[in-house]
C-alpha cells in the first residue's frame, strides 16, 4: 500500500526524502508500543479481556489524544475533551462492574491493576512519536510511518521480549526453544492477529493524514468495546454477575460509544 503512485508521496520517494529524525521518532514509537502491548497481554492473562482492555486502552486514549493534540491541534477542542471525559467514565464504570461481581469471581490483584495502568500510559505514548514523525519538517507519510513503527516494534523484541522471558509477570520463565515447541495453530493465530492489527493501523494512519493523529487515534481506540464484548460473550467473564454489575457494564459500552461519537464529531 502506498507504492502505486510516482509522486513525492509514494512510499519509496517519501522514505528517501524524510528527515532521519522523523524515522527515529517512528522507530521509538514502535518500541514503546511493543512494550505497552506486552504488558497489556500480561494484564489480560491476569484480569481478563473485559477488564484489562478497557482500563488499559481507556487510559491510552486519554494520554495519546491529549499529547497528540498538543503537537497537532486539529479539530474541535470542546468535543474532543468531552469524548476523552466519556472514555474516562467508561474506564471507571468498567471497574465498578468488576467490583460488583461475586467475591468468588474476583481474581484481579493489585499487580494486575498496576500492569493495566502502566500499559495504558505507555500505549498512549507511541501516538505522539508518530505525530512528530508525520508533522515535522520532511515528514513521513502514513504508509512509511507504519513501516518504521512496526520495524521499531520488531527490533525492540530483542530487548523487551528477552527481559520478560527471563522475568515474566505471569507464569514461569521460558526459553527460545519453547517457541518451536508451540502448536502450529498458535503460530498461525499469532500471525493472523498481527496481520489484522497491521492492516487496521495502516488505515488508522491514513485517516490521521486527513483528520490529525489525535482524532484518528481516538476513534481507533474503540477496540475496548470489541475486546469487552469478546470477554463478556465469548469467554463469559461476567457470567453469574448481578444486575448492578450488568448495569455498569452496559453503561461502560454506552460511554465508550459516546466517546468515539464525540471525537468523530470533533473532526467536523
Amino acid at each position: 500500500m502506498g507504492s502505486t503512485g510516482h509522486d513525492a508521496n509514494s512510499f519509496l520517494n517519501n522514505v528517501h526524502s524524510a528527515d532521519t529524525g522523523n524515522i527515529v521518532y517512528a522507530l521509538i514509537g514502535g518500541a514503546w508500543f511493543n512494550l505497552a502491548n506486552l504488558l497489556l497481554v500480561a494484564a489480560i492473562d491476569m484480569a481478563g479481556l473485559a477488564v484489562a482492555f478497557p482500563i488499559s486502552i481507556g487510559i491510552a486514549l486519554v494520554v495519546g489524544v491529549v499529547l497528540s493534540y498538543v503537537q497537532q491541534p486539529r479539530g474541535n477542542l470542546l468535543l474532543l475533551a468531552l469524548g476523552v471525559t466519556c472514555a474516562l467514565l467508561a474506564v471507571i464504570l468498567d471497574g465498578k462492574a468488576y467490583g460488583n461481581l461475586p467475591v468468588s469471581r474476583r481474581t484481579i490483584s493489585k499487580k494486575s491493576v498496576i500492569t493495566c495502568v502502566v500499559s495504558g500510559v505507555l500505549m498512549g505514548l507511541w501516538a505522539p512519536f508518530l505525530t512528530h514523525s508525520m508533522t515535522r519538517g520532511n515528514a513521513l507519510g502514513p504508509y512509511s510511518a507504519v513501516v518504521f513503527l512496526t520495524l521499531g516494534a520488531l527490533l525492540s523484541c530483542f530487548i523487551w521480549n528477552v527481559y520478560f522471558m527471563k522475568r515474566p509477570l505471569v507464569g514461569e520463565s521460558v526459553s527460545f526453544s519453547g517457541f518451536f515447541r508451540g502448536p502450529t495453530s498458535g503460530h498461525v493465530l499469532g500471525l493472523l492477529g498481527g496481520c489484522i492489527w497491521g492492516t487496521g493501523t495502516v488505515f488508522n494512519m491514513v485517516a490521521a493524514s486527513y483528520t490529525g493523529v489525535a482524532i484518528s487515534y481516538a476513534i481507533g481506540q474503540s477496540a475496548p468495546m470489541v475486546a469487552a464484548l469478546w470477554g463478556v460473550l465469548a469467554w463469559k467473564e461476567f457470567d453469574g454477575s448481578g444486575p448492578r454489575a450488568k448495569m455498569y457494564l452496559a453503561l461502560m459500552f454506552v460511554f465508550y460509544a459516546l466517546a468515539i461519537l464525540l471525537v468523530a464529531r470533533a473532526n467536523g
